[in-house]
């Protein structure tokens, strides 16, 4: 979810108003991509990198993270489960405080009956890390091959990506479930996330629906 910054500034805003915005527009995405039958959709809310952002801006995003854990009740009258994906909480690495730990298990327990798509919101995420963890794991099982390595995933569950959305203008691959998006068809768009709607949507999810 590029271009929150970006789309602040623009409009001589501060960089936490572009934040808030973009938790708000994918509460609107949520909303539109379940009419659109879509099953399964993962975002990239932190990564492992940006902890170093300046620490304002880190705690603001991490209240908008609470807050969209939060969003239970919306969440289950749209009949959508929620996930999370990202270090394990007891690993040494793992950097979520433990008040967004509290919220991101309460919203996966409150909405585990929901039978719609899956939101899964990769926070405290890295590919890398993740790869890493799967690889350790497998190793100590005593099989490592790619499906050894799939099964030690963070998320095993989650369906192999089939197109990854780039916003904001940026052309290239980030540190996003690298292992997952393998062969998946990739989607440009100059709009920042805030402005990104069910059109720029459409035309993502036509890449493989034709």
């Amino acid at each position: 979810m590029d271009g929150n910054g970006r789309w602040a500034q623009r409009r001589q805003l501060a960089r936490t108003a572009g934040h808030t915005e973009g938790e708000e527009n994918l509460a609107r995405l949520v909303r539109v991509a379940r009419t659109r039958n879509v099953g399964w959709l993962t975002v990239f809310g932190f990564s492992t990198e940006n902890w170093v952002r300046p620490r304002t801006e880190v705690r603001h995003i991490l209240g908008l993270h609470r807050k969209l854990f939060g969003r239970v009740s919306e969440l289950n009258e749209l009949n959508v489960r929620v996930q999370w994906v990202g270090r394990p909480f007891d690993s040494p690495d793992a950097r979520t405080p433990k008040h967004v730990q509290r919220a991101i298990h309460k919203a996966i327990a409150d909405t585990s009956a929901n039978t719609g798509m899956v939101l899964t919101v990769a926070f405290d995420y890295g590919s890398r890390a993740e790869i890493v963890h799967a690889a350790r794991a497998a190793a100590a099982a005593g099989v490592v091959d790619a499906d050894a390595l799939w099964e030690h995933m963070y998320l095993p569950e989650l369906p192999p990506v089939d197109v990854v959305v780039r916003t904001s203008g940026e052309h290239r691959v980030s540190n996003f479930m690298l292992w997952q998006s393998a062969g998946a068809e990739v989607f440009f768009t100059e709009r920042p996330w805030p402005d990104f709607d069910g059109d720029e949507l459409d035309a993502a999810v036509a890449l493989v629906r034709g």
